[in-house]
Order: C-alpha cells, then structure tokens, then sequence
C-alpha cells in the first residue's frame, strides 16, 4: 500500500518505466521472431507485477479524492485510518506528534495496518484525525447443511 505523497509520485515514474520497458521488450521479442503467444507469455510476469503497482496507484488516487472502502469488519480499520491520513493531507510525523507518541510507533503501526492495535490505540488516531465512525452490528445471516 502507498501511503505517502513522495512513494505514490515513485510508484507513477515506475508505471511509465514499466510501460516503456514492457513496449521495448516487446519489440525485441517480435525482433527475435517469437509469435504473438509467446511473446505474451515471456512478459505475462512483467504485466503482473505492473498491474499490481497500478492497483495500488489506482487506491491512492481514489484515497486522495476521499473515496473510501466500506469497513464490512474491522479487519481493514487499519487501512482504512491509513487511506484518511493521506486523504486529510496529514504526515506520519504530524500524527505522531498530535499522539504524543515515538515516530517509530506510528510508523510501526501503519506498516502492520494496526494490527494487534487496541480499541483505544484506534480510538485517539481517530480523534487525532478528526475522523469518526458509524459501527453498525447485525446478525450473520445463518447457513444450515
């Protein structure tokens, strides 16, 4: 997951990299003689791993705009104080220092996405931030054999 401004400007010079790197090799493969199936074959890793990136560039700038996951379980909550974080325009180190905590802490958290993080620990990232949530429970539906 890109989570600052600096990472997503890398990740898009990286997309373009790929996207010209892709082209050439491409190129060289139709140059070699390989048909259309294989050339598609020998740079399918290549396409994957820049998919992958444009996934994650692709989140940031839907993060930016605001345009937030639904939180289903808490499992994402920590993705989900992360994309806002950015989405305010907020650095780590301004969070940090509203916590009142080490930088390595928050940075350690954000890199685990708060897993294993207490209810509280969520709770005064949230108030930092200025954010709140709606949690609304409601039965699973239930499956019979």
């Amino acid at each position: 997951m890109i989570k600052t401004e600096r990472a997503y400007k890398e990740a898009v010079e990286k997309l373009k990299q790929d996207r010209e790197f892709i082209e050439s090799e491409k190129l060289r493969f139709k140059d070699l003689g390989l048909t259309q199936e294989q050339i598609d074959l020998a740079i399918q890793p290549y396409m994957s791993f820049h998919e992958q990136l444009k996934e994650e560039v692709d989140y940031y700038e839907r993060i930016k705009r605001g345009e937030f996951d639904t939180v289903i379980n808490l499992r994402n909550i920590g993705r989900t104080l992360i994309a806002y974080r950015i989405y305010i325009g907020m650095s780590q180190a301004e969070l940090t220092e509203k916590l009142g905590v080490a930088p390595s802490q928050v940075s350690r958290d954000e890199r685990n996405e708060y897993y294993g993080a207490t209810i509280e620990r969520i709770r005064d990232v949230m108030e930092a931030m200025n954010m709140f949530s709606i949690t609304k429970i409601e039965p699973k539906e239930v499956q019979y054999a």
